[in-house]
Formats: structure tokens, sequence, C-alpha cells
């Protein structure tokens, strides 16, 4: 075996065509590695990665962490007897590599097309997906569930959980490690330390991995299972130690702080203090007590009751080979960390790792320029913003308030909150992967006379719904909730997307929603929502507007209050009322405002029936007073339409509503039937869920009026 570590070749640009993988083409599944050699198990690793450069320049995805674990997933698969042996994978951003190594290396360049492999591991896509992921820090609990299952049916299957120093900080990863030395349980981590989660690792924990990489110490394995400490070369161009050093408080390595006369011998003779059958060194008390002070005690790990090994460099190949092959011999809860570079291997991700967590497609030219179309109307057009980015814009706008403070879990460049952070460091907290946290926390500073505003993803919240309802709500604290990607999300998928949040926020006190259906509305509703004094909540969508031109001294929107946005001339005719017997009101919560309103004018042509479009605006509390206008006037059909789960969501309030006066019309709630939806475009998951126009017009016309 190689002593040296394989140098993986590096890139500049993503292939247009498919490269050349004339190994890579041999490997239809984990078990064809083990018949290659360590220099060929390199060569493959080169050809995955330039296969994965081509692959998601054609599907688009997550890019950086699966450049990034390359040498890792060949080094596990062609270690571990895999599906028997069982691999987890954290959130499962990295799992593109595991996707092509486990049969799906030419259903890759369809990743999160609709119809097409899913954007994260997923049990009922591969028997080597043993666990469905999206969100963070649950390999570890899923893990050790299966060791415990294997040992009670008395398998001999190992388990492997990896984890990212970005989701090890999420609490219930630790509960999980903490359980698994309770449990005995028979359990390796791999702790895959880029310095990442999307945005960049912070915090006590982050500090901590740089401290056990600055050292320059690693805890090895023999041969025969025995523990020893290594010393590890660390260039002064060391990617970890130059990013961290200012978290390490300008601390050097360990080595120059145990004093001089232990000498080199400290490191290469410490290792008998850990062999299983070797004989403790004879070191004097003040030699055991410096070793103890300096080395042991702050490794988290080992203190947990872990066995620790490492740290590794996660791109050298043969090292991996060798350490999972000899951990194997090893009981207990094993965790071995390894460094890895996230978009190693591709330069202009190496060098911006935020920037390509994800990528989109690779631009289709297929026509010369001169035959392109033109786009001169566009061109003078207003583009339309993300929602992110107005979301960003009124926090700067705001960002003066002393009062106001912003939070985030690990979601600044996703929320659009980097100008907030720069501009206003005090006030700007990134908590990491600490959704509950972060919900509580926010709590906390309400209760000192602070203004919080919680960015967070609809999908993230479900996770701190507990601390949203207790911490917050319950005492009815003045927190402000701007929840992204709400709705929807494409090619991510169920995993991720927000489509359950009106029906779990809605039922709780103390709590008023905001839906808004364009760009302006969405800063003047998050203007209503910071100056409500109480738990507010205000939900809008993943990608652009409509392109409305946000007017910031318009009109302050009044909670509660919706507003009528079109009406057919004869809808207020009540001979016309006598005459046919019914009236429709279309009721639009959210961004579906604009296909409702096409698709009812386009209804209409073809109709003599009256029909009304109201955007809502709220979810809660609704505009009851509108309402019971509209059935006064002889409204006989209320339609509802809302990006989210028809179960519990405004459809449901607004039948509750009319319910509660014993109306005798018609309700039609337009919506995502009890399913989760798939991954695909946006765009399609609307049509199959007959969000779009066409979807609202079929509904409208094939509704039986007369009834």
């Amino acid at each position: 075996m190689p002593t040296s570590a394989h140098a993986p070749r590096t890139f500049t640009h993503l292939p247009t065509s498919r490269p050349t993988t004339p190994l890579l083409d041999k490997v239809s599944l984990p078990k064809d590695l083990k018949a290659l050699s360590t220099d060929e198990l390199c060569q493959l690793s080169d050809e995955l990665r330039e296969y994965l450069l081509y692959s998601v320049g054609q599907s688009g995805g997550h890019f950086g962490a699966n450049l990034g674990v390359v040498e890792l997933t060949v080094a596990l698969h062609a270690s571990y007897d895999t599906p028997y042996d069982k691999l987890v994978w954290d959130v499962g951003h990295q799992a593109y590599a595991h996707k092509v190594l486990t049969g799906r290396r030419d259903k890759l360049v369809r990743i999160r097309a609709k119809g097409g492999l899913t954007a994260f591991p997923e049990r009922s896509e591969s028997e080597y997906d043993t666990f469905g992921v999206g969100h963070s820090s649950t390999s570890i609990s899923a893990g050790l569930g299966m060791s415990l299952a294997s040992r009670i049916k008395g398998e001999k299957r190992k388990v492997v959980a990896v984890i990212g120093d970005g989701a090890m900080t999420g609490g219930m990863a630790f509960e999980a490690m903490n359980d698994a030395v309770q449990q005995n349980a028979d359990l390796t981590v791999v702790l895959n330390d880029n310095d990442m989660s999307i945005s960049q690792a912070i915090g006590g924990f982050s500090r901590h991995l740089a401290r056990l990489w600055q050292r320059g110490l690693a805890f090895d394995i023999d041969k025969h299972g025995n523990i020893l400490m290594i010393k590890r070369e660390i260039g002064p161009d060391d990617r970890r130690v130059r990013h961290y050093l200012h978290m390490a408080n300008g601390a050097k390595e360990t080595l120059e702080k145990i004093p001089a006369k232990l000498g080199g011998n400290l490191v290469q003779n410490i290792g008998g203090l850990f062999g299983k059958n070797a004989p403790p060194m004879p070191l004097s008390d003040k030699i055991a007590e410096k070793v103890h002070d300096h080395i042991f005690p702050d490794n988290l790990f080992k203190a947990i009751g872990f066995t620790y090994l490492g740290p590794f460099d996660g791109h050298d190949l043969p090292k991996l080979l060798q350490v999972f092959e000899r951990a194997k011999q090893l009981k207990g809860a094993v965790l071995i960390h390894v460094h890895t570079v996230k978009g190693k291997g591709f330069l202009p991700a190496e060098a911006d790792p935020i920037t390509y967590h994800a990528i989109g497609k690779l631009p289709k030219n297929e026509l010369p320029k001169s035959e392109l179309p033109t786009t001169d109307k566009t061109d003078n057009a207003p583009k339309a913003k993300k929602y992110s980015d107005v979301f960003g814009d009124w926090l700067m706008d705001n960002g003066a308030d002393p009062h106001m403070v912003a939070i985030t879990p690990a979601m600044c460049e996703g929320s659009g909150m980097v100008a907030f952070a720069k501009a206003y460091p005090t006030k700007f907290f990134d908590v990491a992967i600490a959704e509950q946290h972060a919900v509580t926390l926010a709590g906390g500073m309400a209760t000192g006379g602070l203004k919080p505003v919680v960015a967070i993803y609809s999908t993230f919240l479900q996770r701190g719904y507990d601390q949203f309802v207790h911490d917050v709500a319950l005492q009815n604290l003045d927190v402000t909730f701007a929840i992204d990607r709400a709705g929807l999300v494409g090619e991510d998928g169920a995993t991720h997307a927000g489509v359950f949040d009106l029906a779990y926020l809605r039922c709780v006190p103390n709590v008023v929603i905001a839906t808004p259906s364009d760009e302006h509305e969405c800063y003047h509703l998050l203007n209503a929502c910071y100056n409500y004094r109480g738990t507010s909540a205000i939900r809008y969508p993943r990608g652009v507007g409509v392109g409305r031109q946000i007017i910031k001294d318009d009109e302050k929107f009044v909670i509660g209050k919706a507003k009528i946005v079109w009406r057919t001339d004869n809808f207020t005719d009540k001979s016309d009322k006598k005459e046919t017997g019914k009236k429709i009101t279309v009721l639009a919560f959210g961004t579906r405002l604009s296909d409702s309103l096409s698709a009812s004018q386009t209804f209409a042509q073809t109709t003599d029936t009256p029909i009304m479009v109201v955007d809502m605006r709220w979810i809660k509390p609704l505009d009851n007073e509108l309402i019971d206008e509209l059935i006064g006037q002889g409204v006989t059909h209320f339609i509802t339409v809302e990006e989210h789960q028809r179960m519990g969501g405004a459809g449901s309030a607004v039948g509750e509503y009319l319910a509660s006066l014993g109306y005798g019309g018609r309700l039609l709630q337009i919506g995502i039937d009890d399913v989760f939806v798939a991954h695909g475009s946006h765009d399609e998951q609307l049509a199959e869920c007959g969000l779009d126009k066409g979807g609202i017009l079929a509904r409208l016309s094939s509704l039986d009026i007369d009834k």
C-alpha cells in the first residue's frame, strides 16, 4: 500500500461532454471496488470526481460537498460490505458519489429532475440508501438504531454514520453520541470536518476541531488494533490552520506548550500508553500530568467515551483504506475524524465553497449567437427580485432600529442576510445548525426588550416547533419569524418542501400569520409583522417574485385585512344573481394570487357567472368581515387557493369559519393533496398539484356551480 497521500487531480472548468472514465465504467456496485488495487482506486477517484463535475453541470445540484468526499466514499465502500454493512449519510448533500458507486451512475445526469434520482438518499430508491435524509444531525441516531437492531437480532453488521462538522453542531447529534456510549453500541462515526455547513462553520465546536487539527498530532491504529499517537505533518498553507488560527486564540501547537525537556521522544513513544497489548511506559508523574493537561482533556469525543482516531487527511485514500480496515476490529463507539476540503479538485469551488455549495445547470448554447432570440423587451423590464433579497433589503432598511436583532440557524446567505451581518455584526447571530436554540434564543432576547427577527426555512422551523409553542407564543413574546422557502421548492423535493407551516402555526394562540402575494406585499407585510407587539410570522417562497416594484412609502398594511383585486362587472348586479343563482369568490393566499387571477379572468371570458378574486394577505386572523360581506352579497361558492397542504391549511381555516356561520353554499379547497410531492421543477410541481393557471382554470370550469 502506498505510504504517501494520493494527490487528486484538479480542474478549473466543468466538462461539457462526458469524460472518459474506463475504471469507473467497470464499477456497477460497491463489490466491484474490492477487485481493484489501491493505485487503481486512486485513479478511479480521479475519474469519479471528473464525472461528478460533468453530471452536476448537466443537472445542477449540490456541488462542493460531493467533490469533498470522493476519496472518503470510495474508501468506505471498498472497506465495508455494503449494503449488508450499513452506511448512513447525514443531510445527504454529499451522497452523489455514493449514488454513482451504487448502481446509479448513468442516472445521475437527471438527479433532481422530475422522475429522476432524488437530491438526497431515499430508501425507496436503492437498498444502499439505508435512511432517508435531507435535514441535518440525524445520522448518528439512525445509525445507532440500526446497530442496536442488529445486536438484538444477532447479526454481525457494521454500521457507519458519516456526519459533517456543521451537522455535528446540532444537539441531536450529541444526544445520539451520549446514548451510543450508554448502550455500548458497535457504531463507527466518521466526522467529515470541512470547516463548513452551508455557511461558514462557527462557534466553540468549530474552535475545538481547529485545535485538534492544529496541534499536529493524531491517534492512529496499527494492524493489531492498538491505538497509537503519531506526529502529523501540517504545512504553513494548511487550510484549517490558516482559516481558524483566530478561533484558537493564537494558541501554538500543543507540542510547543509541553516543556522542552520532554523532547521529540514524547510523540514517538507515547503510543505505548494506548496499545491494548503493550504495557504502559514508565513515565514520571510530572510527564504524565503534562500529557494529561495538554493533550487529552480537550478532546470532546474521548471525554464522552468514544474511541477517537484522527484527524486524518480525508483525501489521502491509501490512509483512509488502512484506517477503515483496521478500525473494523474495534468494538464499541468509534469516531474517525477526517479533514476534507469542500469543492476539492475544482479550484473555483475550493476558493469559494459557499457560492459553490450548489450550482445550476450549465446554460444550453445550442444556437449560434446570431440565431439566438432577441431579448430587447425583457432587457428593459424590471428584473424580479428574489424573496430572500426582499427580506435582506427590508432588514437593512430597519437595521438602525436599536431594538432589532437578526437570528439564523446557519442560513445567512440563503436567507439574504449577508449585508445585514456585515453592517450590524453585533446585532447578527448565526447559531449554527440549531433551530431549536435559535427560536428559544429569540424568546430570551425578547424578554430583554429586544425585537428579534428569526430568519428560518419553513421545513427547518418544523424542528423548532416545541420551542415556538412553549418558549415564544405561550409567553406572547415579541418575535418575528421570517419563514423562507414556504411552499413547494422544486428539485430539492419533499424533504425541503415548506407545505405544513400554515397548519402547524395557525393552531397556536397569540400568533398572526401573513401570506404575501408578491415582492411589494412581502416588504410591507414584514413591516406589519415586525410592528405587531407579539408573535408574528410571514411566509414567502423560494425564488423570484412576479417583478412588481416595491414602493416603500406605500400604504400601511393592516393586520387581518384582505384586498379585492378584481371582479366581473356583474358581480354586484343583484338581478344577475337572481337569474343564475350563482356567484363565485376566489380567495387566494400568497403567491398563488397571480395564477388565480389569470385563471379567473380566462374563466370569465366563457361564462356570465359573476366572479371575484381576493388577495387574502393574512391566514390568521382571517378577514372575516369581508367574508361576511361577500355572503351578504350572495356569494354561493368560495374557492380557496394555497401552495400548502389542504388539510389544516388556509382553506381549512375558511371552512371552519363558514361552518361556524352555518353557511349553506359550497367551498372548494385547491391545494396540495394528502401526499408528499416528489422532486421536479417548481412549475412541474405546481402543475402536478393543480396549482398553476391551467389547474385552477380546470377546477373552475369543471365545478358544477348549479348545485
